[in-house]
């Protein structure tokens, strides 16, 4: 580097990387893990699922398309930090409105370039989403010994209950479908399938896409109980993506989807909502050694037999061998075998592991709210 570095990422274990600083200054302390994703850097520092995680981009031009309130999944980046190859370039993109950097620090999250990722990678890979601290100083100046100190201090995300820290404060209705050229995010009018979604961090591009699928949409917080969702007559349930520990917040989650299983509707769920109807259906989850985030990610479902390209961003995952008589495996990983995806024999009710809203992504597995729709109208008619 050919000036003083001004950012250091220091891991629990004593290695130090030292960087180029941008966003914000300060320092924080988190869990690391890498994403894979050659495209969405703003989608995936937005996404709520990365709440105590600093996020390494493995590919090295990040911020070079700017950013743009469209691509935002929720108000405020949630990721507490990134760690790039290069530093970012002025942007070039006509949709772009502001830069990476002001963005970023104007939203106290920091970032450092200059960083050698692929080494960064394998250490994530050898030992596991390791605990680290990061510190942006113009200065130059760290005090390594109190980064390892509280890089070693962070407790990480085993039994930590993350959802209530982004889910929606108070209920509300989501009417907005996806982006399509030239006209951007369209409008529902006509009336659809009556859903709720419980927040337990949810993504707005999911929303858009419960919503183009035919769904009039009401979202409640994470704590929602199942006298609260069933009060609306839904006809179907989605449960959403979500940061943290899936046991913990399984504490209140699952009494509650219990007793929306009880009312044989559909449910669907992603991500964290798959583990949180996992757990409900009496099954365990595990933490992974790093997790898997990226967009790049084989899945085979095997309802149809096909292979989809997805997005994923995870670091627990079911435990198939738990996996009680009556649910089946839909989904599996062909990257590590892992479990992808569950459904409830001959109910309605499933769910996957990634994302198939696509934000950034893949579009492979947007058949998956259509499946949901149809559970939806396929019980219209059974009861009508």
């Amino acid at each position: 580097m050919s000036s003083k570095p001004t950012a250091c990422l220091v891991l629990a274990d004593g290695t130090v990387f030292y960087g180029m600083g941008f966003g914000a200054t300060g320092r924080t302390v988190a869990e690391l893990c890498f994403n894979t994703a050659m495209t969405g850097y703003q989608e995936i520092m937005t996404d709520p699922s990365y709440a105590g995680q600093i996020v390494t981009f493995t590919f090295p031009h990040i911020g070079n398309t700017g950013v743009n309130p469209e691509d935002d999944e929720t108000a405020d980046p949630v990721a507490d930090g990134m760690v790039v190859k290069w530093d970012p370039t002025a942007s070039s993109s006509w949709r772009a409105t502001e830069e990476l950097g002001a963005w970023l620090a104007k939203r106290g999250r920091i970032a450092m370039g200059g960083v050698d990722t692929r080494r960064l990678t394998r250490a994530i890979r050898a030992q596991g989403a390791p605990h680290v601290a990061m510190e942006h100083n113009p200065d130059g100046e760290f005090d390594l010994e109190a980064l390892v100190k509280d890089a070693r201090a962070f407790k990480g995300l085993e039994g930590l209950d993350l959802a209530k820290e982004v889910t929606c404060a108070q209920s509300y209705q989501w009417d907005e479908t996806r982006w399509a050229w030239p006209d951007g995010f369209g409008k529902r009018a006509e009336k659809g399938h009556k859903v709720v979604a419980v927040d337990y961090g949810a993504k707005r591009n999911i929303l858009r896409c419960l919503a183009s699928a035919g769904c009039d949409v009401t979202v409640l917080p994470a704590t929602a109980t199942a006298e609260d969702i069933l009060s609306y007559n839904p006809d179907g349930v989605f449960l959403s993506n979500g940061p943290g520990d899936p046991a913990a917040t399984g504490e209140y989650a699952v009494p509650a989807i219990k007793g929306v299983l009880k009312a044989n509707i559909p449910v669907f769920g992603i991500c964290l909502g798959h583990q949180m109807l996992a757990l409900a259906l009496g099954a365990k989850t595990i933490k992974m050694n790093h997790g898997h985030h990226g967009a790049n990610h084989p899945v085979k479902d095997y309802t149809t037999g096909k292979v989809e390209i997805t997005s994923m961003n995870h670091g627990f995952t079911v435990d198939t061998q738990t996996l009680p008589a009556g649910v089946s495996e839909t989904h599996v990983s062909l990257f590590d075998g892992s479990n992808c995806g569950i459904c409830v024999d001959g109910k309605p009710v499933f769910s996957v592991q990634y994302h198939p809203e696509a934000s950034p992504g893949p579009q492979d597995s947007y058949y998956l709210f259509e499946r949901f729709a149809k559970a939806m109208a396929d019980r219209a008619l059974a009861t009508a």
